[in-house]
Parts: C-alpha cells; structure tokens; sequence
C-alpha cells in the first residue's frame, strides 16, 4: 500500500510539474505573458505583398511565442500566390521572422496559370503577368517535355532570327507552335523534333522566294509543308 501511495505521489508531482509545461507549449496559458510582438518579413519582395503574408501568420502569432506552430504558419505561407518557398522561425524573446522565395515566371501556362523556372506551375493570382513571356501549355504532366522541346524550337529558329511566341501540346499528342512574326505551325503528334528542324532550315528560303508574309505552314506531310500565305486563301 505505501508503494502504491508513493507511485501515486510521484506520478502527482511528475504531472504538477508537466502540465503548466503543457499548457504553455499548447497556449492554454502564457501567450499574453509571453506574445510575439514583432514580425519580420524579408524586403526583397516584388510580388508577394507582405501585408497578405502578415495576415497568413497572425492567426499563428497570437498563440505566443512558446505555442506558435511554426510548421502549420510557414504552410499558410506557402499557399499564397508567387510564394515558392516559405520558412518560419522566432527568435527570442518576441520575433517572428518571415522569409519568402518568389516563383520566378519562365513562361505563361495556359490563360490563368505561370511556370515558374524552377519548372512549377502556380496560379498567376491578381498580379500583373511580366510581358514578353512565351506562351507554353498542355498536360500538366507533360510539363517537362514542353519545356525541352520549347528549347529545342528556340535553338532551331534562332539563326534565323525568329523567335517562338507559343508552344501548345493537345491531350491528343499534337504540338503546334507560333513563331515570333506570327506564323502559326502545326507540327503533330510524330517526329516533332524531324519536323522542325526540316522546317527551320528551310524557312529562310521559302520566305526568299515567296517574298510574302507566312501565315500558316502544316508540317503533318512526310516529303513537305503545306504552306498559307498572307494574301492566299488556300495551301
């Protein structure tokens, strides 16, 4: 009975000890004696408005400085739009630091959405798309295979002196392409690679010959192009 009694007394001191211990790190108590006062937010933002980014974290700051939940505040960070990467950390005995990484837009994807460089996907949001980007989109799976063969057109159409505005793959398999002077290019699903690069070697010389601007060019023909001129109405 006395061993019991002291294992009694013991598991008492060991919770009356515990439990105020407890009660601060789930902020039952203590947030007001120990708040957080100040929140840090890295300056170098030029997306990212950091007053969205301060009321992400408030909820999370209010619990004080031992009960703040550090993981749940940096997730609520990162889900705000042009936010790549978020951390969250306090320092004593009141600080609330915010560091954010911007998504850094490499092309428009679709109408609604970015890529950034890093090769993500993000919702554009209510921020102003930077101008001259390449319009790309397709599966959102197929996000890589866009991006490399968007390179590949650039290098092919380089040299001479065009650009490739657009790059569209269709759930069906189907590339299609706008270069920079607005020739629409309809590619296919095979041998897109084969395609282009015949195409880009000879484009110099079909606009020599023809000395008219170069609306469409199908290149879906094994031995040709079908070719749209500005002031045709046919191939």
């Amino acid at each position: 009975m006395n061993a019991l009694a002291r294992i009694l007394a013991w598991a008492l001191a060991v919770a009356l000890v515990a439990l105020p211990v407890v009660a601060v790190v789930q902020g039952w108590i203590g947030a007001e004696r120990w708040p957080l006062r100040t929140l840090r937010i890295n300056d170098n933002l030029q997306q990212v408005d950091p007053d969205v980014v301060r009321e992400a974290v408030l909820p999370y700051a209010r619990q004080g400085f031992f009960a703040v939940r550090l993981d749940e505040a940096r997730a609520a960070v990162a889900r705000l739009p042009w936010v790549e990467q978020a951390e969250v950390s306090k320092r004593w005995p009141d600080v609330l630091e915010v560091r954010v990484s911007e998504h850094r837009p490499y092309a428009r994807w679709g109408d609604e959405r970015l890529l950034s460089q890093q090769g993500r996907v993000f919702p554009a949001g209510d921020v102003d798309v930077p101008q001259g980007l390449p319009l790309l989109h397709g599966p959102d799976g197929r996000v890589e295979d866009v991006v490399e063969l968007y390179q590949e057109a650039s290098s092919l159409f380089a040299p001479a002196g065009y650009g490739v505005r657009a790059l569209l793959l269709d759930n069906r398999g189907s590339w299609a392409m706008v270069l920079s002077n607005g020739t629409e290019v309809v590619i296919g699903s095979h041998q897109a690679r084969i395609r282009m690069a015949r195409f880009a070697r000879l484009l110099p010389q079909l606009l020599q010959q023809k000395q008219l601007p170069l609306s469409r060019a199908d290149l879906r023909y094994t031995n040709g192009f079908a070719l749209t001129w500005a002031e045709e109405s046919t191939a």
